[in-house]
């Protein structure tokens, strides 16, 4: 793959620019709140990047996120061991940007942009802002164009498209990360741009080693932030991913942004509101983390250039669907899939309720035909599911009702049609063949 050229546009650039500050600003360390620590005598934009000098020589970064009078609120972006009051703080940055002009692909990086992966430094590469700008609503095309994952349970139940958002909603333990892997593996994009925010620091080469292997990573980009990094730096990590994302798309690749989770990014927007002094509202997430969200996810989708297919896991809380995050996600996005606990007890994978879940394209992406199918299935496996305890507990009189009699007939050859090995990819040809293959002969059996 090429290097990127200088491509975001020249009216995101002169926002940004409106934004600098072009005089040196310098203040001294008051106190520390928490999480938080109070600076003197410095007059910085929210989201400048500041480094405070400790005593010992070494130097610590951290974020503009509040003032409180005449003090300027800080977040650390790591440990802030060693900060003592009366300690130099200069402002860095006023603009945080990350590389994207290099290719990346192969690379895992850190959430501000920089190599942790032994592979040596990046090449010399343009750079982008974290902060961009949203495309402008008219200036993006319809999603018209059907993308294949090759995961069967989606491209014939949830069919995507280039450019669609979506949100995979299940509790901890129930697949997503696998599920991810695939999605990477096998998705028709010229580039993955994957976003591990929040993950226990185990998981991460796990991750990278088990569920992505070598043939997912030939097309990948990683940017990491576990657990125990500060919440600041988890927020970055998310918008470095999405950045290195706008990058490519904005050099006419078709790009699939996979960000795990984006309730952990939701979170740490949380940690640092309440730090700031926000007040708690539904469930202790202050108003900021309402106003992040659709900022976050606005950012994908298409342009006159190119694409951005985004998939966002969202980690439901006690597997309650209904939560804030959950909720606010499931009205910004344009489908989400559920995975299923009962059913990833049952040994079937990926672990998707295909009922509750929803692509609100695939009608208008799709053919006639694929949508009947989908259609008739549906319907079946609804019915199985309504009459599944008369069914089980052996109430049910076979011949009493036709629907129900070829829905428990079918029930095995859906979910053998819905289960797939992690390493196995199935061609959407291959899918739509198989959907016919279970349609017709119980067409034809309800005729005779």
């Amino acid at each position: 793959m090429k290097s990127l050229p200088a491509v975001p546009h020249a009216s995101q650039w002169n926002t940004l620019l409106e934004r600098c500050m072009t005089v040196s600003v310098e203040g001294r360390v008051r106190a520390i709140r928490g999480t938080t620590i109070v600076a003197g005598g410095l007059p910085t934009p929210i989201g400048a990047l500041v480094r405070i000098k400790r005593r010992q020589g070494t130097e610590l970064d951290a974020e503009v996120i509040g003032f409180d009078g005449a003090t300027t609120l800080l977040a650390p972006l790591s440990p802030m061991d060693g900060v003592s009051q009366g300690d130099s703080v200069r402002l860095h940055r006023t603009i945080r940007t990350v590389p994207a002009g290099v290719d990346l692909v192969g690379r895992v990086l850190d959430a501000t942009g920089e190599p942790i992966d032994d592979l040596g430094p990046l090449a010399p590469s343009i750079r982008v802002p974290c902060d961009a700008m949203p495309v402008p609503a008219l200036d993006r095309p319809p999603i018209k164009k059907v993308l294949p994952t090759q995961v069967r349970a989606i491209d014939a139940f949830l069919t995507l498209g280039y450019g669609q958002r979506i949100g995979v909603f299940a509790g901890s333990g129930v697949g997503k990360s696998t599920l991810l892997g695939m999605l990477a593996r096998g998705t028709a994009a010229d580039v993955v741009v994957i976003g591990l925010i929040g993950e226990r620091g185990r998981e991460v080469l796990e991750f990278l080693e088990r569920d992505l292997a070598e043939e997912g990573r030939r097309k990948s980009v990683t940017v990491v932030a576990t657990s125990d990094t500060p919440a600041p730096k988890r927020i970055l990590a998310a918008k470095t991913a999405t950045a290195i994302a706008e990058a490519y798309r904005d050099a006419g690749k078709n790009v699939l942004l996979l960000m795990d989770s984006v309730t952990r990014f939701a979170m740490a927007q949380r940690e640092v509101g309440l730090a700031a002094g926000e007040v708690p509202t539904t469930r202790g997430y202050p108003p900021s983390v309402f106003s992040m969200l659709p900022q976050l996810v606005e950012r994908t989708g298409m342009s006159t250039r190119g694409s951005i297919t985004a998939i966002y896991t969202v980690l439901v809380e006690g597997d309650d669907t209904n939560e804030p995050i959950s909720d606010a996600l499931r009205g910004l996005l344009d489908g989400h899939v559920h995975l299923s606990r009962s059913i990833a007890s049952r040994g079937r994978y990926p672990a998707i309720d295909i009922l509750p879940s929803l692509s609100r394209l695939q009608s208008q992406l799709v053919d006639p035909q694929h949508r009947t199918w989908a259609r008739e299935l549906r319907a079946l496996m609804a019915t199985y599911q309504e009459n599944e305890d008369l069914i089980n507990i052996g109430a049910y009189t076979k011949g009493s009702n036709i629907n129900i009699d070829r829905a428990i007939l079918m029930r095995e050859s859906i979910e053998a049609f819905l289960s797939q090995e992690q390493r196995d990819l199935i061609p959407f040809k291959e899918t739509l063949a198989a959907m016919q293959a279970l349609v017709q002969p119980q067409k034809l059996a309800s005729a005779a």
